[in-house]
C-alpha cells in the first residue's frame, strides 16, 4: 500500500446524487473489483492498481472550514468516490474532522461506508437528527463478499454496526450495489435494523474478469437481475419494510 499525504485544493463539491460530496482521500483500501471509482485513476495519474494507494488529503478539515462559509447549506454526501472510514482514518481522522465542522454547522450528512469503525464517531452522530449513515452491502453470502470485496469489513459486522447506530436512534439505511449472488438473503438479517434499502444493480464492467474467473457470468445477466428484483420485492413485502430500486 503506497500512501501520500497531500493538499488540496478543495474539498466541498458538488455532487449529482446529494447537494455537495465530501472525500478525504484519493483511492481506497478496501480495492473492491467492481468499483466505479476506478475511474479516478484517468485523473489522478497513479499508475499503481485501485486497492494499492491511497493519498490522504491533510488539510481537508482546513479548507472545510473557509468553504462552509462561502456555501449555501445543502446535504452532503460523505463520501463519493471513497470511503470514508477505510482503515487509515483510523490513524488520520479526516473524516471525523470535517463531520465535527459539518455538524458545529448544523449541516445535513448522509454518509456511506462499509466500515464499522463509523461507530467510533456515536458522540458525532448522536448529537444531530439530519445525519444518516448508510452502509454498502453487496451479498448475504461471506464467501461472495471475498470474491469482489476481499479487503472489506466482513457482512456481520457491518449489519451489527447498523444495529447498533440504529439503536441509538440514528436514522440508517443499506445500499444493495452491485446486487450480487444471493443479495436476496440481505432483507432478512437488515430488518429493524435500517429505516430503508436502496438496490441497484450498478452493473459496471470492472469486475468481469472476477465474474468470469469464479464462473458467476450469469450474475451479469438481465435474466439474474430481473429475477433477483423479483425475490428482494417478495423478500421485503414479507418483511414490510422500505425499499427503492434506483435502476
Amino acid at each position: 500500500m503506497i500512501v501520500k499525504e497531500v493538499y488540496a485544493k478543495g474539498i466541498l463539491s458538488k455532487s449529482k446524487v446529494f447537494d455537495y460530496t465530501i472525500n478525504p482521500y484519493i483511492g481506497c483500501e478496501h480495492g473492491c473489483t467492481y468499483c466505479y471509482a476506478r475511474f479516478m485513476k484517468r485523473f489522478t495519474g497513479h499508475s499503481e492498481k485501485w486497492g494499492e494507494f491511497v493519498d490522504v488529503k491533510v488539510n481537508a478539515p482546513q479548507l472545510l472550514q473557509r468553504e462552509i462559509k462561502k456555501k449555501q447549506v445543502g446535504r452532503v454526501w460523505v463520501s463519493g468516490v471513497c470511503d470514508p472510514y477505510q482503515p487509515f482514518e483510523k490513524e488520520y481522522e479526516i473524516t471525523r474532522s470535517c463531520l465535527e465542522i459539518l455538524l458545529e454547522q448544523a449541516w445535513p450528512v448522509t454518509i456511506q461506508t462499509k466500515s464499522p469503525l463509523v461507530i467510533r464517531d456515536l458522540d458525532l452522530l448522536r448529537k444531530s437528527n439530519e445525519v444518516e449513515v448508510g452502509f454498502t452491502i453487496t451479498t448475504s453470502n461471506d464467501s461472495i463478499r471475498e470474491i469482489f470485496e476481499f479487503n472489506s469489513p466482513k457482512i456481520d459486522h457491518r449489519i451489527d454496526a447498523l444495529k447498533e447506530l440504529h439503536s441509538i436512534g440514528v436514522k440508517t439505511f443499506a445500499m444493495i450495489a452491485p446486487m450480487l449472488p444471493e443479495a436476496e438473503g440481505l432483507v432478512a438479517q437488515l430488518h429493524g435494523k435500517v429505516h430503508y434499502v436502496l438496490v441497484d444493480k450498478m452493473n459496471y464492467h470492472y469486475a468481469d474478469k472476477t465474474y468470469r474467473k469464479y464462473g458467476l457470468e450469469y450474475a451479469m445477466s438481465a435474466e439474474f437481475f430481473a429475477q433477483k428484483k423479483k425475490e428482494l420485492v417478495d423478500a421485503f413485502k414479507k418483511e414490510e419494510m422500505q425499499y427503492r430500486f434506483i435502476y
